[in-house]
């Protein structure tokens, strides 16, 4: 069985982070593609496939479009939208809804956290409808996800901490932002709102590909904001840290207390995130990089709400 999930923008951002869960939850292969580049390439499906689109407002022309390119190749069609009277949604087999309610800015984010616990809620349920979890570990991520809004609350304490550090932020021409697992399509999420709301260009990197051409851009006046909780996958991105400060680049380190106290004085700044299952990790990850983006934009003195150039729904090709 194979599982293809489309979506745009900050949607398939959110369908990267889902691909970790299905693969490692219910061990069931995923594919990820734009919708502006898959309805062109005439991709091979497999009788009988899933095919997941995410769009907050249910009306992304790409997004449409390659839908039905998987209705045609015989796709189950499931749509996880935010408006459930969409044209996406009409077309879709089952629609999953959001409830993230109405998103007045132009660059989503609380419709993106919600997708994120949409699809980490159906990762869940697929891993148990195949066996590949136990009943007590769906008890145990169930009651993870139901402990999010409490780790949100706790995360949004570091306010004025995002905001002092917004101000260091603004005067900089280039950010980059790295990950690693799951939070990798965080250090993308981070990286696209800093760059929609504040026009200061910034760049995602799976944290493992910094050697691979990225470490060139670094130097003193280039800060790099490093997503990396305490899980199994720390110490390999912290090292990447390390070889960022080695170079004169300027760290900001988001991670739990755990992970700000293995890298000790290291970095140049820390935020803290909550102590939680890493499961969830990467939906409490997304708070602070959303808030540094939109103090830095008001530091720069940006209209974070409509930025230039940019419509809320691209309903257009």
């Amino acid at each position: 069985p194979k599982i293809t999930i489309i979506a745009c923008g900050t949607a398939s951002y959110a369908a990267h982070v889902a691909k970790y869960w299905f693969e490692e939850k219910a061990r069931i292969s995923v594919e990820i593609d734009i919708a502006s580049e898959f309805r062109y390439r005439e991709a091979a499906l497999p009788d009988g496939g899933l095919a997941i689109f995410i769009s907050q407002s249910g009306e992304t022309a790409d997004t449409h479009a390659a839908l039905n390119y998987c209705r045609e190749q015989g796709q189950h069609i499931l749509s996880i939208v935010n408006v459930t009277e969409s044209t996406i949604a009409r077309a879709s087999d089952a629609i999953m809804p959001t409830f993230a309610g109405p998103e007045i800015g132009v660059a989503s984010t609380k419709a993106f956290t919600c997708q994120l616990v949409v699809l980490a809620a159906l990762a869940i349920a697929t891993g148990r409808a195949r066996g590949t979890i136990s009943l007590s570990d769906e008890n145990h991520l169930v009651r993870s996800l139901l402990e999010v809004p409490r780790h949100v609350s706790s995360a949004l304490g570091h306010t004025a901490k995002l905001e002092e550090l917004s101000h260091s932020l603004a005067r900089a021409r280039d950010v980059l932002y790295l990950g690693r697992g799951a939070n990798y399509p965080i250090a993308l999420e981070g990286a696209l709102k800093l760059k929609e709301i504040s026009y200061i260009h910034a760049e995602g990197y799976a944290a493992g590909e910094l050697k691979h051409g990225p470490i060139a851009l670094i130097d003193e006046d280039v800060p790099v904001v490093v997503i990396a909780p305490s899980d199994r996958l720390f110490d390999k991105t912290v090292s990447n840290m390390q070889e960022v400060i080695a170079r004169g680049g300027k760290v900001l380190l988001i991670s739990d207390e755990q992970g700000i106290s293995k890298a000790a004085d290291a970095p140049w700044q820390n935020v803290e995130l909550p102590t939680c299952d890493p499961f969830i990790q990467p939906i409490l990850a997304t708070i602070p990089v959303q808030l540094l983006a939109y103090f830095t934009a008001v530091a720069k003195g940006t209209d974070v709400d409509q930025p230039r150039n940019l419509a809320k729904s691209v309903t257009v090709e």
